[in-house]
């Protein structure tokens, strides 16, 4: 049985990029979608459902991050932005709109097919959550379909894909530690590893969220020096 080529949508605008995009995925194994606007990148994501997007930022027609917001409203596949936009602030924006990691262009053709593997990595991990829901405090998280609600009130929250990364990476090892590294590497990647500051902040955002008792957390508890821990069948009840 023939094993299905993962399929990939190369967003740029730039004609020779754009080729040598699609001759090196083509020759890595992949099967490649091409899109030169913001609009037909929108178009080809919901007719072929691709398993990972590549997006440049500087669209003819609109910013990338307006692709990202858009495909977000219907899917959850990987994304991967691809930008001469080096600034700090651009690459936070990119992430917080839904994109999964960014390339800062010039980027080495190795270097992309490691973080293209990557993601597609990380995508198969959420992909093998489907149906799975995870109760910390008074939320429900379909880890598959990225939403959060109370179940009690019917209210959502709105989690970045950061955020649902983590708890899917701590919702796998349930009630067992996850060193800082593992995590680090399976959320961002493993140039991330020596970055323990990643995790410091979006933890602190996740307990700020979810516990109830953000100081005193029950589900996303911290193994000091090593990593975290997932509690999902805490009492939250008054002691």
């Amino acid at each position: 049985m023939t094993r299905a080529l993962h399929a990939v949508l190369v967003v740029e605008d730039e004609p020779q990029l754009r080729a040598l995009l699609r001759t090196t995925l083509e020759a890595a194994g992949y099967r490649v979608i091409e899109a030169e606007t913001a609009r037909r990148a929108v178009v080809e994501a919901r007719t072929h459902k691709p398993d990972l997007a590549l997006v440049d930022l500087g669209l003819p027609d609109a910013d990338g991050i307006d692709v990202i917001r858009a495909v977000r409203e219907f899917s959850s596949l990987p994304v991967i932005v691809l930008s001469a936009r080096a600034q700090e602030h651009e690459k936070v924006a990119a992430l917080d709109a839904g994109a999964d990691d960014y390339v800062t262009k010039p980027f080495g053709v190795g270097e992309l097919l490691a973080r293209v593997r990557g993601a597609l990595r990380r995508g198969a991990q959420v992909a093998d959550a489907d149906g799975s829901v995870v109760v910390i405090g008074d939320w429900a998280l379909d880890l598959a379909r990225r939403t959060t609600r109370n179940p009690a009130t019917g209210a959502t929250l709105h989690l970045t894909p950061i955020e649902f990364r983590i708890v899917t990476v701590l919702a796998q090892h349930a009630g067992r530690v996850v060193t800082h590294r593992q995590l680090l590497r399976d959320v961002w990647g493993p140039e991330a590893v020596e970055r323990p500051e990643y995790l410091r902040n979006f933890i602190k955002q996740l307990r700020n969220k979810l516990e109830r008792d953000p100081a005193r957390p029950r589900h996303l508890v911290t193994e000091i020096g090593v990593g975290y821990r997932l509690e999902v069948a805490g009492d939250d009840s008054p002691a």
